[in-house]
């Protein structure tokens, strides 16, 4: 769990302190570059879907304006007004589902499972980094609002560069969702007890979720630089920490570093099935799985196009909104 597993301790590694990363590994240099390898073919496959999109869209139009050139002009103007009808159902259908998206997350603000996103370390992180946490941010967000029993999500410690950019997201004043300036110490400062830090160096496991507990997840962009600094963070906090049931369900190919939205999709979906094994291999991608776990050749391209075009529906229903 990326932000599970990537830890820190905020007060003893201030935002205006120079903190230094562990020193790699050789084996540590390895899965750097070959994590820098997949993200470079990441980019360009994404690249080349966003391309053949535009193709398709293109060839789209085109072939609408050849059908409507080849007919009359009243069964062209029949033909325009049915698709505008079309429109009009989809747009009275999203303004219906936004109602009950909202309603759902109102409701959640009462009964639904507490979930922090600690946002306590952005001094450790870059620039690029701190975009993707946003992005990843904003994924949770829209697929929690898709859920029919969505979390209670929090988002702590929201300052600085963290806060400029989240500020830039469209409609992000108006998400139904906690933003804190404060910490998550500060803000259940009444239920220290109940808060669980979630990160992989936790000998305990997580079998259930607690609906009285507050899970917490760190906030953290990053696979090798910060080992083990969440878990240090619960300790000298005195808080509660555990870890996924991953080991249980199936072997990671690496360690089990997981992203922040990969997390929190996990434990949305075992809120709606109470089946880890489900939520671990519906939100796991595969080529984070064992050779026991894998397909054959070709399906993991499949599974990436698969997760970016869901994440895209995702952020688009989310613009909507």
């Amino acid at each position: 769990m990326e932000a599970a597993q990537n830890e820190q301790n905020s007060e003893l590694n201030p935002p205006d302190a120079d903190p230094q990363p562990q020193a790699l590994s050789k084996n540590a240099q390895k899965k750097l570059l070959k994590q820098q390898k997949y993200e470079a073919k990441k980019a360009e496959k994404k690249a080349q879907i966003k391309e053949q999109k535009q193709k398709d869209a293109e060839r789209k139009r085109k072939e609408w304006e050849e059908k409507l050139a080849a007919l009359p002009e009243d069964e062209r103007l029949k033909l325009i007004d049915s698709r505008k009808e079309l429109r009009k159902e989809r747009m009275e259908k999203r303004s219906e589902e936004r109602g009950l998206k909202t309603q759902r997350l109102t409701q959640a603000k009462e009964t639904g499972q507490n979930i922090v996103v600690d946002l306590e370390f952005s001094h450790l992180m870059t620039h690029s980094e701190i975009h993707s946490l946003v992005q990843q941010i904003m994924y949770c967000y829209a697929v929690n609002g898709r859920c029919s029993l969505p979390a209670h999500l929090w988002l702590t410690g929201c300052q600085g560069e963290m806060e400029t950019q989240l500020q830039r997201l469209p409609g992000f004043d108006k998400w139904i969702i906690e933003k804190e300036k404060q910490s998550y110490i500060e803000s259940f400062s009444e239920r220290k007890d109940d808060l669980v830090y979630l990160t992989a160096d936790s000998e305990t496991v997580l079998h259930e979720l607690d609906p009285t507990k507050v899970y917490i997840v760190g906030g953290l962009v990053d696979r090798n630089r910060w080992k083990g600094i969440t878990m240090k963070k619960a300790e000298e906090q005195g808080i509660h920490t555990a870890k996924l049931p991953i080991g249980d369900y199936m072997k990671m190919s690496s360690s089990q570093v997981l992203t922040v939205n990969q997390v929190i999709e996990i434990l949305l979906k075992f809120l709606e099935t109470k089946d880890w094994k489900a939520s671990f291999f519906q939100v796991i991608p595969q080529r984070k799985r064992t050779e026991d776990d894998s397909v054959v050749d070709g399906e993991e391209d499949k599974e990436e196009i698969k997760e970016f075009e869901t994440k895209k529906r995702c952020l688009e229903v989310l613009s909507h909104d």
